[in-house]
């Protein structure tokens, strides 16, 4: 097996020549801090809008997109199974405002994919989220009820036990739902292919360039990398989990993510009927996921990873063996038939984790600047719609800036070392609850009064 921080997509997306580092003094009209998809496609869009516009992008790895935008899942999901907890959050207007815009997101990945030859396997088939014991079925009851009742019951339908087998067979799964306008894509090949057209439409990349400092007020932003600056008159902070460090301080907990890949095994999925494409979640709150590749792999990802202290993301939250064993032994919970079949590449990252399990964007104090973080590992799809809304934000314009997501109200986590050690301790509550609902065991008193303590203070854990 082949352990690494960056993985297989990465590999499997073949070599790219770096972009030379920031050096010298530079100008522009939009600085982009962050090569990611939302630093990506805030600067596509941006460049759409004012084709003449100086954009300016800085990431901090020798290559754009090898983050974890180039390591995630690739499910490139909507917002409907979060349509309730947006509902309760934000109201039944700005949450159907908000779930519309993240399935035209979905739309327009395809298009872009489409209009310019990137090769991102993106394939429309679905997103089923299942049940895998009795304490979560019915998990998605909430999100389909607040579809019907907002007049958009087509976005997700309930599946009894014999259609979710039609779709996948496996001997823990119950029942489930579907979102079918869904899709999934090599994560890897998404967020190169953007790059390549970045620079192809004039936006200036500068790679291995992490900047060092960060200034902003009402005359615009600094932004130096120690071996260069640059002046703006508006920038964008797309530092996922970075931002932990910076200016969201006090709105984010760094979690962690990990993916076990198989080697081909066409014969098992042709064996479970999982020959569709469709992605596949669990309803744990430390949550499986799960997707099929164009030559017949399986990629098994499970979001019970450490929490990272601080912004801390290298180390455990990319590397952890204990949790990779742990994932692959899930996995052969989950599909018994895969015992004895290789496991070729395993990988992890950092989850930027809101609050709320929703994206945000924050303007900073000099109303120059703007910051977006959140996505708690489904930022796929929704990265275009902050994107765009960013690109908006950034050159005074009206389109996608009036979304719920845009400073929101939020809850605030504790100061560190209380939320590293809070954090931990939920995490381990969870754990120990979910893993004796699997086993059919009423879970301790201490599991269950733990795994309760985030909706006391006011977070929301899962869809």
């Amino acid at each position: 097996m082949k352990h690494t921080r960056l993985g297989y997509w990465i590999e499997e997306a073949g070599e790219i020549e770096p972009r030379p580092p920031l050096g010298g003094e530079r100008e522009a009209d939009l600085l982009v801090v962050g090569g990611g998809y939302t630093g990506m496609w805030t600067a596509w869009y941006a460049k759409q809008l004012e084709p003449e516009a100086r954009v300016v992008l800085l990431e901090a790895e020798p290559v754009c997109g090898c983050g974890p935008s180039g390591r995630n899942g690739g499910f490139c999901n909507a917002m409907w199974f979060s349509l309730a907890s947006m509902r309760e959050r934000w109201g039944d207007a700005p949450a159907l405002a908000t779930a519309r815009a993240a399935e035209a997101a979905v739309a327009r990945i395809d298009a872009f994919c489409e209009e310019h030859g990137v090769d991102a396997w993106f394939q429309p088939a679905g997103y089923v989220q299942v049940s895998t014991t009795a304490a979560h079925d019915g998990s998605w009851d909430r999100a389909v009820r607040a579809c019907a009742e907002l007049g958009v019951p087509e976005m997700l339908r309930p599946l009894s036990a014999a259609e979710v087998a039609e779709r996948c067979s496996s001997p823990v799964f119950r029942a489930g739902a579907v979102s079918p306008t869904s899709a999934t894509v090599q994560p890897a090949r998404l967020a190169l292919g953007l790059r390549e057209r970045l620079l192809a439409a004039g936006v200036e990349v500068f790679e291995s360039s992490p900047v060092r400092a960060f200034h902003e007020d009402d005359e615009g932003v600094e932004a130096s990398t120690g071996a260069g600056t640059i002046c703006a008159a508006r920038g964008v902070l797309a530092i996922g989990a970075a931002a932990k460090g910076g200016p969201l301080r006090g709105r984010l907990t760094v979690a962690s993510s990990h993916i076990v890949l198989t080697e081909p095994v066409p014969d098992v999925l042709e064996e479970i009927g999982w020959t569709n494409g469709e992605c596949i979640t669990d309803s744990r709150s430390l949550l499986h996921y799960f997707r099929t590749t164009r030559d017949g792999r399986i990629a098994f990802g499970w979001g019970g990873g450490r929490i990272a202290a601080g912004a801390r993301t290298r180390g455990r939250s990319e590397v952890d063996a204990e949790v990779v064993a742990a994932a692959t032994e899930h996995l052969h919970d989950y599909f018994p038939s895969l015992r004895g079949r290789r496991i070729t590449h395993a990988w992890g990252g950092p989850i930027d984790a809101s609050p709320t399990h929703l994206p945000a964007v924050h303007t900073l104090p000099g109303r120059r600047a703007w910051v977006a973080a959140g996505y708690t590992g489904n930022g796929v799809g929704p990265s275009n719609m902050v994107g765009c809304t960013l690109a908006s934000l950034a050159l005074d314009r009206d389109e996608h800036t009036d979304l719920a997501f845009v400073d929101p109200k939020t809850p605030r986590v504790p100061p560190e070392p209380f939320h590293w050690l809070g954090g931990e301790a939920i995490r381990l509550g969870l754990l120990k609850k979910e893993e004796a609902e699997m086993a059919d065991r009423r879970p301790s008193r201490v599991a269950s009064a733990i795994s309760k303590v985030p909706e006391l203070i006011g977070f929301h854990i899962g869809r």
